[in-house]
């Protein structure tokens, strides 16, 4: 038994012996986006159903990474629910870290569950983290300023043309700023954009036989047009923007185009929070014509550490917020714009739902991404903006603080691929590949 249970269970002696009722809790680890405090604000309603009380810890998204693997991994016990990925998932219950999610109930439905989630959450068939939302990422951009260009967003369009209109709606004078992306060091932060870009553009993390290959032309014309595009036509120290601070200068009116998460449509349309909430359109993420586009797959999703000795509670707590019960009830209190989206199938046959302006072009997103064949050559890998072996995330972090001290100014894009090539081979070479 953890510590932290040995304590509960104490307490728990100590008010059955006073003759009082004890409330069991479970500690649940997120990450600190809208959708995720919105569950925060809703969970009396499963504390009211169960009588089971939660304790949140909520960290930006790099600080949560770091502290839910280092806890898993060293099994911690600190969780006793997690919030995880595509990445980590197969890997962690390949390792026996994760309770197997095999056993959840018939009203759950884990059929009704997208297969692209379902199978990004899976290893060996068995599903190890039920998705909260999913989500690929898309261009979200002002339909007047793209008006005031004197240009018409295509459904699909190219990184030529994307590239064009950021510069056509720059306004810095007025801190209108054609296009905001990723460029926080991260590799689920700018990492997970550059990737998914760099499949567009030919680029791949390895070749079959696992050489790094960010020697190659590819890269180099990914990494010079992301830069020159973000000192032309980008906000000023972009190289400290992540998803949230993107969304800040989004929803402020400073952004022509934003591509990143599906998920950001319905903070960007909401007029409480968006100052140009009326006039969002949405479109695909590039591409350059080579087949894959420029975006991702990704769910955020809930997992149970199995070292905890509250799974039961666990288990009741994910299929609450997992459920499409958990969906009505965003809905009735906040709008079906709000809903967690990318998850179940039954949200995209629901005509409520799909008179969301973004619906359908999040569905189309997350249909077009293909994990199991990312890139314009061959892989051994799978995963759009990630490899999933067990080394990339400690790799992605450090080339992208080359990339972004790239992005920053503080050294060349020639520089910066140099650096990242080294410290790849070597950190493969290590490992053993």
């Amino acid at each position: 038994m953890s510590i932290k249970n040995a304590l509960r269970a104490a307490t728990a002696l100590t008010l059955l012996a006073s003759g009082g009722a004890y409330a069991q809790t479970i500690t649940i680890a997120t990450v600190n986006n809208g959708d995720m405090i919105r569950m925060q604000g809703l969970t009396d309603d499963f504390t009211a159903k169960t009588g089971i009380e939660v304790e949140w810890v909520t960290l930006e998204e790099n600080v949560l990474r770091q502290r839910v693997t280092t806890d898993i991994s060293t099994n911690g016990g600190q969780f006793d629910i997690m919030t995880i990925g595509m990445y980590e998932t197969p890997i962690w219950g390949r390792n026996g870290w994760l309770v197997p999610l095999d056993d959840l109930s018939a009203e759950y439905n884990v059929d009704d569950i997208l297969p692209a989630m379902r199978n990004g959450l899976s290893a060996d068939g068995v599903m190890y983290a039920a998705p909260f939302y999913g989500e690929s990422s898309m261009i979200m951009y002002r339909t007047d300023l793209m008006e005031a260009a004197g240009l018409e967003m295509p459904a699909a369009p190219t990184w030529e043309f994307v590239a064009d209109a950021a510069r056509a709606m720059t306004d810095r004078d007025n801190e209108i700023y054609g296009i905001c992306l990723r460029g926080k060091a991260g590799w689920g932060e700018n990492m997970a954009f550059l990737t998914a870009t760099a499949n567009s553009f030919g680029a791949r993390w390895f070749d079959e036989n696992w050489t790094p290959q960010f020697d190659s032309p590819q890269w180099a014309e990914t990494l010079n047009f992301y830069v020159e595009l973000m000192n032309e036509a980008g906000p000023p120290g972009a190289s400290n923007n992540g998803f949230n601070e993107n969304l800040s200068l989004f929803q402020q009116g400073k952004c022509g185009m934003w591509i990143d998460a599906t998920v950001a449509a319905s903070f960007v349309t909401n007029p409480d929070d968006s100052t140009v909430a009326d006039s969002v359109g949405f479109a695909l993420a590039p591409d350059t014509g080579l087949g894959p586009r420029g975006n991702w797959l990704w769910a955020w999703a809930l997992a149970i550490p199995a070292g905890t000795d509250n799974v039961d509670a666990a288990k009741q707590f994910i299929e609450w917020a997992t459920s499409t019960d958990y969906i009505e009830l965003v809905a009735a209190n906040e709008g079906w714009a709000n809903v967690p989206p990318g998850a179940r199938i039954s949200l995209y046959e629901n005509p409520n739902y799909m008179d969301v302006p973004f619906a359908q072009m999040t569905l189309d997103s997350i249909l077009s991404a293909d994990p199991v064949n990312p890139t314009v050559d061959p892989v051994p890998y799978v995963g759009v903006q990630f490899a999933a072996i067990p080394e990339f995330a400690g790799i992605a972090t450090d080339v992208g603080q080359e990339f972004s001290a790239a992005l920053a100014g503080q050294q060349t894009v020639e520089e910066a691929l140099a650096k990242a090539q080294a410290l790849t081979a070597d950190a493969m070479e290590a490992a053993g590949y």
